[in-house]
């Protein structure tokens, strides 16, 4: 399989109409458009049935202890986990791309409804739901798409992996509000092929070109 965008190139910076979060002079952050990105796929395998999509940030800090937070970074050497951006499932066999904005097209406090969604596809919540969770303004279950907030006092870039998978079965074997971890593990067994692009984001103005 191959993966293609409109909106960003294989290994090349995500522009800030994709990003949940934009560099902000005085505030550090503000508000982004928060579009989902174009993406395309061909060269699908014989035998597929339906396609899931996810989108994840493999270089999201393990500790939040020095996050955001003024006259501190947080270090390049500190281990990192994922984070899921999009999670999205039982689209149709026949689909061979999603149009930018077609699922997000804004931030909306306390998360954008689900699981269904556009071509009967369901989506998962991503991890922004656990990270507004103790913040009484945008607490709530964030289903589907929310790009880019990166700390913006990180040492390092953060890569965005979105990835195509083709599977055999017309609906994904999961239920409930299918978190990225559920998803993966629902796909065992079933991912007759699959294909990834990769886009970088920083709000560390010292790390921007």
């Amino acid at each position: 399989m191959n993966l293609t965008s409109n909106s960003f190139r294989e290994g090349q910076a995500i522009p800030g109409d994709f990003a949940f979060c934009i560099v902000d002079p005085e505030h550090h952050v503000c508000l982004g458009r928060n579009l989902n990105p174009h993406l395309a796929w061909s060269a699908v395998p014989e035998g597929t049935r339906s396609f899931a999509l996810i989108c994840h940030d493999p270089d999201v800090p393990s500790r939040g202890d020095d996050v955001n937070q003024e006259d501190r970074t947080v270090p390049a050497a500190l281990p990192r986990v994922d984070f899921f951006h999009w999670v999205l499932i039982d689209l149709p066999a026949s689909l061979r791309e999603v149009r930018e904005g077609e699922f997000s097209d804004d931030v909306t406090p306390r998360g954008k409804p689900g699981p269904h969604a556009a071509h009967e596809a369901r989506q998962g919540i991503n991890d922004y739901t656990g990270w507004f969770a103790g913040d009484n303004d945008m607490r709530g279950d964030y289903y589907g798409y929310d790009g880019p907030c990166p700390p913006w006092n990180d040492e390092i870039v953060h890569h965005y992996v979105f990835t195509v998978f083709a599977l055999d079965l017309p609906r994904l074997n999961v239920e409930g509000k299918l978190t990225g971890q559920q998803v993966r593990a629902a796909m065992a067994g079933h991912i007759l092929a699959q294909a990834s692009l990769t886009g970088t984001y920083t709000l560390n103005p010292s790390l921007r070109p």
